[in-house]
């Protein structure tokens, strides 16, 4: 029968032996060149990962100098706040009546007082400390701002006026700085100084109803984070557009 060679098995396996299956690859590069390929897309993910640790580089440290890397037996006289809390974007007014939010006061370290428009004597003491402790910086102040939020739309005192000229004094809703902002059990948010960071995150408070003395220790914290922080912060904030 025609072809019956073809449909023989064994003439099959015979013919594939004597002629195995072979492969062509075609443009396939040389070993060099495949070699060459990888070595720069190595050195480009390295060069990528060193430009990302440059960025981040001075923050991390500073943090990790001011929270970690600390000598036996130092203590904070303020108590850090950990997890940090971001600065939200509430709604406030100035006392010539401008309106713009909280966050407006990012990229400085931030000195914070809460109180209510009347401010009684207990609330000029800690705006007299503010004021002192951010002289006392020297020529670090420019780093530091010192801050009222007033908490209610009344009238201040016209006595007040001369001293807080140089604060930066916003009006803002109490209950809403409450959800940012917290005391010490059993003490009033009014009672504390707050330190913020100059990414507007709240990561200090100082011991309630501070007086002089006490307002030694807060400053060499202070001085401690402005310390850390110098390889990257720097007085004033960015022009706006």
């Amino acid at each position: 029968m025609s072809g019956s060679n073809s449909s023989d098995p064994a003439a099959v396996l015979e013919r594939s032996s004597a002629h195995p299956l072979g492969l062509t690859v075609h443009n396939l590069p040389a070993a060099g060149d495949a070699v060459r390929q990888f070595e720069g897309d190595r050195h480009a993910r390295w060069k990528l990962l060193a430009l990302l640790l440059v960025c981040v580089a001075p923050v991390a440290a500073s943090y990790f100098t001011y929270y970690v890397v600390r000598p036996e037996g130092r203590r904070n006289f303020g108590m850090l706040i950990n997890p940090q809390k971001p600065m939200p974007a509430l709604a406030t007014t100035d006392l010539q009546g401008h309106t713009g939010t909280l966050t407006d006061l990012r990229h400085q370290w931030l000195l914070v007082s809460v109180a209510p428009a009347a401010c009684p004597k207990d609330c000029q003491q800690r705006l007299y400390l503010q004021r002192q402790l951010r002289e006392s910086l020297g020529k670090e102040k420019d780093r530091v701002d010192w801050v009222w939020l007033v908490t209610d739309g009344a009238a201040i005192p016209e006595p007040l006026h001369d001293g807080i000229a140089a604060a930066e004094v916003r009006r803002v809703d109490k209950a809403a700085l409450s959800a940012w902002l917290a005391p010490q059990t059993g003490h009033a948010l009014e009672e504390h100084l707050y330190v913020v960071d100059p990414m507007g995150n709240w990561m200090m408070r100082f011991p309630p109803n501070m007086d002089a003395p006490a307002a030694a220790h807060a400053k060499r914290d202070i001085d401690r984070l402005l310390r850390a922080s110098e390889s990257w912060d720097t007085p004033g904030r960015p022009e706006q557009p």
